[in-house]
């Protein structure tokens, strides 16, 4: 009998399907994680000596800035090198630039939580609890062997336009954006660029249906990479109304005026969390100032301080979200946090 290549559709269902055999913390723990670290004037000298740490991150660009313009005015005498790109893009240029020896990112922050259970399996990932994510962070937001943590949470929903959209007209459902009304005006980032994406359309395929995606692959819609892409459209006002993207995003830009706003999907809306981590770097203290395009080899040293004074200043930071529509809590497409690793 002839083989036939896969379809596209199968192809995406089967990676869904395999990323729901994955679990979170699951896994079979190896060894104790490591004791918490608290950030002491000695590791911040050891990192002022290091004096550059290099930060893979999917976070938006303006955001990864604030992040690191304030670790770097807490910590003066240390730069943050910001390298800013979609989760799937970090996780493919990490992979191809260890496959090169080529060791340039110290902390990486994803918005794919699975990419942090395959680096964990390729042993590429080096153990650090901080402090405050000892005290402070619950079970299913960090590794048990102390490797990752969880570093953000938001979520991917809906967004429109008030200038272009009227409230009592706007959709109130994933369901609603089938509607003949709202073809040729919606904007969609891509799973194949974006972690929260990728994430987001698991969840909805899940709960929805693939169909849901058949069906709205009709409307007409305009597409682009970054989960971020959508609210910067809708606040253009370039589409009315995005299908999805961050709900912080929508918040920047409405608190600085834009006329956007989020919308809580009757069915749920997807909950994306993105940890971070210290790479390993084999090369530590054998190689120090060996560079790779003006970059040193040897950042060992200054990547676990550089994690740990992160971690410091993502602390007592709570999801802020509520969940509720007309005084009612609504069902999440996604419950559990930790649900993107599960799947």
């Amino acid at each position: 009998m002839p083989k036939t290549a896969p379809t596209r559709r199968q192809v995406l269902l089967g990676t869904a399907a395999a990323a729901s055999a994955l679990s979170w913390p699951r896994a079979t723990v190896r060894a104790a994680p490591p004791s918490p670290e608290s950030i002491t004037p000695q590791l911040i000298e050891a990192a002022r000596k290091e004096g550059k740490v290099i930060w893979y991150t999917s976070v938006d660009l303006q955001v990864a800035e604030t992040v690191s313009k304030a670790f770097q005015v807490k910590f003066p005498g240390i730069v943050v090198r910001v390298e800013r790109t979609g989760a799937e893009r970090v996780f493919q240029r990490i992979g191809q630039e260890r496959a090169s020896n080529i060791f340039a990112c110290d902390v990486a922050q994803s918005s794919d939580a699975a990419h942090y259970i395959a680096w964990k399996r390729d042993g590429i990932l080096t153990p650090c609890v901080p402090e405050d994510v000892a005290k402070h962070f619950p079970t299913q937001h960090r590794d048990a062997d102390g490797l990752f943590a969880s570093w953000r949470v938001w979520l991917c929903g809906i967004g429109y336009n008030t200038k272009l959209v009227k409230v009592e007209e706007a959709p109130k459902s994933f369901g609603d954006l089938l509607e003949p009304q709202w073809a040729g005006k919606l904007v969609k980032a891509h799973p194949s660029y974006s972690g929260t994406i990728m994430t987001a359309t698991q969840q909805m395929a899940r709960d929805l249906g693939w169909s849901y995606f058949e069906k709205l692959a009709k409307q007409k819609v305009m597409q682009v990479q970054s989960a971020g892409d959508p609210p910067r459209k809708v606040a253009l006002g370039e589409r009315a109304v995005m299908v999805d993207g961050t709900d912080y995003l929508i918040t920047l830009l409405k608190e600085k005026g834009d006329p956007v706003e989020f919308v809580y999907a009757t069915e749920g809306t997807p909950l994306i969390t993105g940890p971070a981590a210290i790479m390993k770097n084999p090369l530590t203290r054998m190689r120090r100032g060996f560079s790779t395009t003006g970059r040193s080899r040897s950042r060992h040293n200054s990547s676990t301080s550089m994690s740990e004074a992160y971690g410091r200043l993502a602390s007592g930071r709570r999801a802020r979200y509520t969940f509720h529509r007309n005084n009612k809590k609504l069902p999440l497409l996604c419950c559990k946090p930790s649900r993107r690793a599960e799947g």
